[in-house]
Protein backbone atom coordinates (compact mmCIF):
# COMPACT_ATOMS: atom_id res chain seq x y z
CA UNK A 1 0.00 0.00 0.00
CA UNK A 2 2.81 2.24 1.08
CA UNK A 3 4.46 1.77 -2.55
CA UNK A 4 1.39 2.39 -4.40
CA UNK A 5 0.67 6.03 -1.92
CA UNK A 6 4.62 6.90 -3.32
CA UNK A 7 4.29 5.96 -7.25
CA UNK A 8 1.28 8.04 -6.66
CA UNK A 9 2.61 10.60 -4.84
CA UNK A 10 5.12 10.91 -7.35
CA UNK A 11 3.07 10.88 -10.03
CA UNK A 12 1.24 14.06 -8.56
CA UNK A 13 4.38 15.83 -7.98
CA UNK A 14 5.58 15.68 -11.43
CA UNK A 15 2.00 16.75 -12.20
CA UNK A 16 2.25 19.78 -10.41
CA UNK A 17 5.49 20.59 -11.65
CA UNK A 18 5.02 19.86 -15.21
CA UNK A 19 2.02 18.21 -15.91
CA UNK A 20 1.43 21.36 -18.80
CA UNK A 21 5.06 21.00 -20.45
CA UNK A 22 4.62 24.51 -21.92
CA UNK A 23 4.29 25.91 -18.61
CA UNK A 24 6.85 29.00 -18.56
CA UNK A 25 7.95 27.83 -14.82
CA UNK A 26 8.99 24.69 -15.44
CA UNK A 27 12.91 24.28 -15.35
CA UNK A 28 14.76 22.59 -18.41
CA UNK A 29 15.86 19.06 -16.11
CA UNK A 30 12.23 18.45 -15.32
CA UNK A 31 10.44 19.50 -18.37
CA UNK A 32 12.68 16.94 -20.98
CA UNK A 33 10.94 14.01 -22.02
CA UNK A 34 12.46 10.55 -23.00
CA UNK A 35 11.64 7.42 -25.23
CA UNK A 36 13.18 4.28 -24.42
CA UNK A 37 12.79 0.94 -25.69
CA UNK A 38 12.30 -2.27 -23.10
CA UNK A 39 12.96 -5.83 -24.20
CA UNK A 40 12.12 -9.05 -22.29
CA UNK A 41 12.22 -12.79 -22.28
CA UNK A 42 8.84 -13.66 -22.09
CA UNK A 43 6.67 -14.15 -25.03
CA UNK A 44 3.82 -11.18 -26.32
CA UNK A 45 1.02 -10.89 -23.90
CA UNK A 46 2.58 -13.69 -21.59
CA UNK A 47 -0.24 -13.49 -18.45
CA UNK A 48 1.54 -12.23 -15.16
CA UNK A 49 5.07 -11.53 -16.43
CA UNK A 50 4.56 -9.50 -19.65
CA UNK A 51 1.59 -8.23 -18.71
CA UNK A 52 2.91 -7.05 -15.50
CA UNK A 53 5.48 -5.38 -17.59
CA UNK A 54 2.93 -3.76 -19.91
CA UNK A 55 1.15 -2.49 -16.54
CA UNK A 56 4.50 -1.08 -15.00
CA UNK A 57 5.20 1.12 -18.21
CA UNK A 58 2.07 2.39 -17.99
CA UNK A 59 2.43 3.13 -14.57
CA UNK A 60 5.79 4.77 -15.55
CA UNK A 61 3.79 6.65 -18.30
CA UNK A 62 1.31 7.95 -16.15
CA UNK A 63 3.75 9.32 -12.79
CA UNK A 64 5.38 10.85 -14.78
CA UNK A 65 3.48 13.01 -16.90
CA UNK A 66 4.34 11.61 -20.36
CA UNK A 67 7.80 12.99 -19.37
CA UNK A 68 9.15 8.98 -19.84
CA UNK A 69 7.35 6.81 -22.19
CA UNK A 70 8.88 3.01 -23.02
CA UNK A 71 7.99 0.96 -25.49
CA UNK A 72 8.08 -2.70 -24.74
CA UNK A 73 9.20 -5.71 -26.79
CA UNK A 74 8.17 -9.23 -26.09
CA UNK A 75 11.25 -11.99 -26.72
CA UNK A 76 11.67 -12.59 -30.45
CA UNK A 77 10.07 -9.50 -30.98
CA UNK A 78 13.31 -6.69 -31.58
CA UNK A 79 16.24 -8.90 -29.83
CA UNK A 80 15.75 -12.62 -28.69
CA UNK A 81 14.28 -13.52 -25.47
CA UNK A 82 17.81 -15.03 -23.97
CA UNK A 83 19.82 -11.66 -25.24
CA UNK A 84 17.86 -9.25 -23.09
CA UNK A 85 20.99 -8.61 -20.98
CA UNK A 86 23.69 -8.12 -23.68
CA UNK A 87 21.20 -5.96 -25.04
CA UNK A 88 20.68 -3.23 -22.44
CA UNK A 89 24.46 -3.72 -21.71
CA UNK A 90 25.68 -2.57 -24.48
CA UNK A 91 22.90 0.33 -24.82
CA UNK A 92 20.57 -1.29 -27.78
CA UNK A 93 17.72 -0.25 -25.56
CA UNK A 94 17.32 1.19 -22.05
CA UNK A 95 15.72 -1.38 -20.01
CA UNK A 96 14.69 -4.97 -19.70
CA UNK A 97 13.06 -7.73 -18.07
CA UNK A 98 14.30 -11.11 -17.40
CA UNK A 99 15.61 -13.57 -14.46
CA UNK A 100 18.95 -13.28 -13.67
CA UNK A 101 20.04 -17.01 -13.64
CA UNK A 102 19.64 -16.57 -17.49
CA UNK A 103 22.87 -14.65 -17.13
CA UNK A 104 24.96 -17.59 -15.87
CA UNK A 105 27.70 -17.26 -18.86
CA UNK A 106 28.12 -13.43 -18.34
CA UNK A 107 28.71 -14.28 -14.75
CA UNK A 108 27.53 -17.29 -13.01
CA UNK A 109 27.26 -15.56 -9.51
CA UNK A 110 23.93 -13.36 -11.49
CA UNK A 111 22.12 -17.18 -10.19
CA UNK A 112 21.70 -15.91 -6.55
CA UNK A 113 19.52 -12.90 -7.33
CA UNK A 114 16.84 -15.06 -8.80
CA UNK A 115 16.84 -18.11 -6.85
CA UNK A 116 19.14 -20.84 -5.20
CA UNK A 117 17.71 -24.30 -5.10
CA UNK A 118 16.53 -24.99 -1.36
CA UNK A 119 16.89 -21.34 -1.01
CA UNK A 120 14.65 -18.77 0.18
CA UNK A 121 11.07 -17.85 -0.12
CA UNK A 122 10.09 -14.97 -2.01
CA UNK A 123 9.39 -13.14 1.67
CA UNK A 124 12.78 -14.24 2.75
CA UNK A 125 14.19 -13.21 -0.60
CA UNK A 126 12.56 -9.49 -0.25
CA UNK A 127 14.22 -9.29 2.89
CA UNK A 128 17.55 -9.99 1.98
CA UNK A 129 17.73 -7.92 -1.15
CA UNK A 130 15.77 -5.01 0.84
CA UNK A 131 17.52 -5.35 4.29
CA UNK A 132 20.10 -7.77 4.46
CA UNK A 133 22.43 -6.20 2.13
CA UNK A 134 21.29 -8.12 -1.09
CA UNK A 135 20.65 -5.80 -3.59
CA UNK A 136 23.74 -4.07 -2.69
CA UNK A 137 25.72 -7.07 -3.84
CA UNK A 138 23.33 -7.79 -6.97
CA UNK A 139 23.98 -3.94 -7.98
CA UNK A 140 27.83 -4.12 -7.64
CA UNK A 141 28.25 -7.28 -9.56
CA UNK A 142 25.88 -5.60 -12.17
CA UNK A 143 27.84 -2.63 -12.04
CA UNK A 144 30.43 -4.13 -14.45
CA UNK A 145 28.28 -4.86 -17.42
CA UNK A 146 26.61 -0.95 -17.16
CA UNK A 147 23.83 -2.83 -15.76
CA UNK A 148 20.73 -0.99 -12.55
CA UNK A 149 19.38 -4.10 -11.49
CA UNK A 150 15.63 -3.55 -9.55
CA UNK A 151 13.86 -6.82 -8.05
CA UNK A 152 11.00 -6.58 -10.69
CA UNK A 153 8.49 -9.70 -9.53
CA UNK A 154 8.14 -12.93 -7.73
CA UNK A 155 6.20 -15.97 -9.17
CA UNK A 156 6.29 -17.34 -5.36
CA UNK A 157 6.97 -21.14 -4.88
CA UNK A 158 7.05 -22.91 -8.26
CA UNK A 159 5.92 -26.57 -8.90
CA UNK A 160 8.46 -29.20 -10.06
CA UNK A 161 7.55 -29.55 -13.69
CA UNK A 162 5.70 -31.64 -16.17
CA UNK A 163 7.25 -35.03 -17.09
CA UNK A 164 6.40 -37.68 -19.67
CA UNK A 165 7.97 -40.82 -17.01
CA UNK A 166 7.14 -41.21 -13.42
CA UNK A 167 9.77 -40.31 -11.01
CA UNK A 168 9.66 -42.68 -8.40
CA UNK A 169 13.89 -42.43 -7.26
CA UNK A 170 16.45 -40.69 -8.28
CA UNK A 171 17.46 -43.39 -11.09
CA UNK A 172 14.35 -42.03 -12.95
CA UNK A 173 15.94 -39.20 -13.74
CA UNK A 174 18.61 -40.57 -15.84
CA UNK A 175 18.87 -39.69 -19.21
CA UNK A 176 15.99 -37.15 -18.70
CA UNK A 177 16.19 -33.96 -21.09
CA UNK A 178 14.36 -31.73 -19.24
CA UNK A 179 13.95 -27.48 -19.62
CA UNK A 180 15.39 -26.77 -15.99
CA UNK A 181 17.89 -23.69 -15.80
CA UNK A 182 20.48 -22.28 -13.17
CA UNK A 183 21.53 -24.29 -10.80
CA UNK A 184 18.76 -26.74 -10.74
CA UNK A 185 19.89 -27.79 -13.99
CA UNK A 186 23.40 -28.66 -12.60
CA UNK A 187 21.85 -30.92 -10.51
CA UNK A 188 19.74 -32.67 -12.55
CA UNK A 189 22.91 -33.16 -14.85
CA UNK A 190 24.74 -34.66 -11.55
CA UNK A 191 21.92 -37.17 -11.05
CA UNK A 192 22.18 -38.29 -14.76
CA UNK A 193 19.98 -35.96 -16.92
CA UNK A 194 20.49 -33.31 -19.26
CA UNK A 195 19.25 -29.81 -18.48
CA UNK A 196 17.99 -27.51 -21.50
CA UNK A 197 17.73 -23.79 -21.63
CA UNK A 198 14.50 -22.81 -23.76
CA UNK A 199 12.36 -19.96 -23.64
CA UNK A 200 8.92 -20.19 -22.99
CA UNK A 201 7.85 -19.72 -26.49
CA UNK A 202 9.45 -23.60 -27.25
CA UNK A 203 8.21 -25.34 -24.19
CA UNK A 204 4.93 -26.71 -25.73
CA UNK A 205 6.19 -28.09 -29.16
CA UNK A 206 9.78 -29.14 -27.73
CA UNK A 207 7.85 -31.16 -25.10
CA UNK A 208 4.50 -32.13 -27.09
CA UNK A 209 7.61 -33.24 -29.77
CA UNK A 210 9.23 -35.00 -27.45
CA UNK A 211 12.61 -33.17 -27.91
CA UNK A 212 12.29 -32.72 -24.34
CA UNK A 213 10.92 -35.35 -21.50
CA UNK A 214 10.05 -32.81 -19.07
CA UNK A 215 10.06 -29.19 -18.60
CA UNK A 216 9.61 -26.75 -15.53
CA UNK A 217 8.34 -23.23 -16.33
CA UNK A 218 6.38 -21.86 -12.77
CA UNK A 219 2.93 -23.21 -11.79
CA UNK A 220 -0.45 -23.67 -12.74
CA UNK A 221 -1.35 -20.24 -14.23
CA UNK A 222 1.53 -20.06 -16.19
CA UNK A 223 1.69 -23.30 -17.32
CA UNK A 224 -1.56 -23.58 -18.16
CA UNK A 225 -1.47 -20.64 -20.62
CA UNK A 226 1.34 -22.14 -22.43
CA UNK A 227 -0.84 -25.28 -22.24
CA UNK A 228 1.80 -27.68 -20.87
CA UNK A 229 -0.80 -29.84 -19.00
CA UNK A 230 -1.67 -31.29 -23.32
CA UNK A 231 1.60 -32.47 -23.47
CA UNK A 232 2.73 -34.48 -20.36
CA UNK A 233 1.12 -36.66 -17.98
CA UNK A 234 2.44 -36.13 -14.57
CA UNK A 235 2.85 -32.58 -13.01
CA UNK A 236 5.03 -32.91 -9.68
CA UNK A 237 5.59 -30.48 -6.46
CA UNK A 238 7.28 -28.80 -4.97
CA UNK A 239 9.62 -26.54 -6.74
CA UNK A 240 12.73 -27.33 -4.90
CA UNK A 241 14.58 -25.62 -7.84
CA UNK A 242 12.78 -22.30 -7.95
CA UNK A 243 11.20 -21.76 -4.04
CA UNK A 244 11.00 -17.72 -4.50
CA UNK A 245 12.65 -16.75 -7.58
CA UNK A 246 13.13 -12.95 -8.22
CA UNK A 247 12.63 -11.04 -11.35
CA UNK A 248 14.49 -7.92 -12.71
CA UNK A 249 13.96 -5.16 -14.38
CA UNK A 250 17.65 -3.63 -15.55
CA UNK A 251 18.34 -0.46 -16.93
CA UNK A 252 21.71 0.63 -18.90
CA UNK A 253 23.77 2.82 -15.89
CA UNK A 254 24.43 5.24 -19.00
CA UNK A 255 21.12 5.85 -19.31
CA UNK A 256 19.56 5.87 -15.86
CA UNK A 257 21.86 8.73 -14.95
CA UNK A 258 20.72 10.58 -17.89
CA UNK A 259 17.55 11.07 -16.35
CA UNK A 260 16.39 13.50 -13.51
CA UNK A 261 16.16 12.20 -10.16
CA UNK A 262 12.19 12.33 -10.26
CA UNK A 263 12.23 10.22 -13.22
CA UNK A 264 14.87 7.77 -11.67
CA UNK A 265 12.71 7.41 -8.73
CA UNK A 266 9.63 6.92 -10.22
CA UNK A 267 11.66 3.92 -11.96
CA UNK A 268 11.80 2.72 -8.58
CA UNK A 269 8.67 2.68 -7.24
CA UNK A 270 6.97 1.64 -10.33
CA UNK A 271 9.45 -1.97 -10.13
CA UNK A 272 8.92 -2.14 -6.14
CA UNK A 273 4.99 -1.94 -7.45
CA UNK A 274 5.40 -4.70 -10.10
CA UNK A 275 7.42 -7.08 -7.68
CA UNK A 276 4.32 -7.03 -5.01
CA UNK A 277 0.97 -6.55 -7.33
CA UNK A 278 2.81 -9.78 -9.40
CA UNK A 279 3.12 -12.27 -6.37
CA UNK A 280 -0.47 -11.01 -5.76
CA UNK A 281 -1.42 -11.75 -9.16
CA UNK A 282 0.62 -15.51 -9.24
CA UNK A 283 -0.93 -16.29 -5.90
CA UNK A 284 -4.61 -15.51 -7.03
CA UNK A 285 -4.43 -16.99 -10.67
CA UNK A 286 -2.54 -19.80 -9.12
CA UNK A 287 -4.95 -20.94 -6.89
CA UNK A 288 -7.88 -20.70 -9.99
CA UNK A 289 -5.67 -22.91 -12.71
CA UNK A 290 -4.74 -25.67 -10.24
CA UNK A 291 -8.25 -25.94 -9.53
CA UNK A 292 -9.00 -27.14 -13.21
CA UNK A 293 -5.86 -29.03 -13.54
CA UNK A 294 -6.64 -31.21 -10.86
CA UNK A 295 -10.18 -31.60 -12.11
CA UNK A 296 -8.48 -32.95 -15.47
CA UNK A 297 -8.41 -36.81 -15.85
CA UNK A 298 -5.63 -36.90 -17.90
CA UNK A 299 -3.15 -35.15 -15.53
CA UNK A 300 -1.77 -36.76 -12.53
CA UNK A 301 -0.70 -34.31 -9.30
CA UNK A 302 2.28 -35.93 -7.66
CA UNK A 303 5.02 -35.06 -5.40
CA UNK A 304 8.57 -36.39 -5.46
CA UNK A 305 9.28 -38.71 -3.45
CA UNK A 306 11.47 -37.72 -0.38
CA UNK A 307 14.60 -39.70 -1.86
CA UNK A 308 14.57 -37.80 -5.13
CA UNK A 309 14.77 -34.48 -2.87
CA UNK A 310 17.67 -35.22 -0.43
CA UNK A 311 19.48 -36.29 -3.47
CA UNK A 312 19.01 -33.37 -5.12
CA UNK A 313 19.46 -31.36 -2.28
CA UNK A 314 23.36 -32.93 -1.57
CA UNK A 315 23.94 -31.78 -5.38
CA UNK A 316 23.10 -28.24 -4.90
CA UNK A 317 25.32 -27.87 -1.64
CA UNK A 318 28.06 -29.52 -3.61
CA UNK A 319 27.86 -27.69 -6.76
CA UNK A 320 27.09 -23.71 -4.64
CA UNK A 321 30.36 -24.88 -2.57
CA UNK A 322 32.26 -25.78 -5.53
CA UNK A 323 31.02 -22.20 -7.29
CA UNK A 324 31.99 -20.56 -4.53
CA UNK A 325 35.31 -21.93 -4.33
CA UNK A 326 36.20 -20.80 -7.74
CA UNK A 327 34.32 -17.30 -8.03
CA UNK A 328 35.49 -14.40 -5.36
CA UNK A 329 32.12 -12.64 -6.03
CA UNK A 330 30.12 -15.26 -5.84
CA UNK A 331 31.95 -16.48 -2.51
CA UNK A 332 30.50 -13.12 -1.34
CA UNK A 333 27.35 -13.41 -2.38
CA UNK A 334 27.20 -16.93 -0.93
CA UNK A 335 28.39 -15.38 2.21
CA UNK A 336 25.94 -13.03 2.68
CA UNK A 337 22.60 -15.26 1.30
CA UNK A 338 23.44 -18.19 3.29
CA UNK A 339 24.09 -15.99 6.69
CA UNK A 340 20.93 -14.23 6.18
CA UNK A 341 18.76 -17.23 5.08
CA UNK A 342 20.29 -19.06 7.88
CA UNK A 343 19.06 -16.26 10.18
CA UNK A 344 15.52 -16.11 8.29
CA UNK A 345 14.88 -19.51 9.32
CA UNK A 346 14.07 -19.30 12.68
CA UNK A 347 11.78 -17.04 11.67
CA UNK A 348 10.15 -18.31 9.57
CA UNK A 349 9.72 -21.45 11.62
CA UNK A 350 8.01 -20.18 14.28
CA UNK A 351 5.57 -17.69 12.03
CA UNK A 352 4.73 -18.32 8.69
CA UNK A 353 5.34 -22.37 8.53
CA UNK A 354 4.12 -23.13 12.23
CA UNK A 355 0.66 -21.06 11.45
CA UNK A 356 0.54 -23.23 7.95
CA UNK A 357 0.45 -26.28 10.58
CA UNK A 358 -2.44 -25.45 12.51
CA UNK A 359 -4.38 -24.63 9.22
CA UNK A 360 -6.70 -27.11 7.78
Amino acid sequence: MKRRDLLTAAGAVALSGCAAEQAADCSAGNSESFSWKMVTTWPPGFPGMQTGVMRMVEQIKTASAGRLKIKVYAGGELVPALEVFDAVSRGKVEMGHGAAYYWKGKTEAAQYFTTIPFGMTVLEMNGWLHFGGGLELYRELYADFNLVPFPAGNTGVQMGGWFNREINSIEDLKGLRMRIPGIGGEALARAGGTPVTLPAAELFTSLQTGVIDASEWVGPYNDQALGLHDTARYYYYPGWHEPGPSLEGIVNKTALASLPEDLRTIIELATATLNETMMAEFTARNAFALEDIENNPEVEIRRFPDEVLEKLRGYVDEIISELAARDPRAARINESFQAYKSRVARWTEISEKAFLNTRK
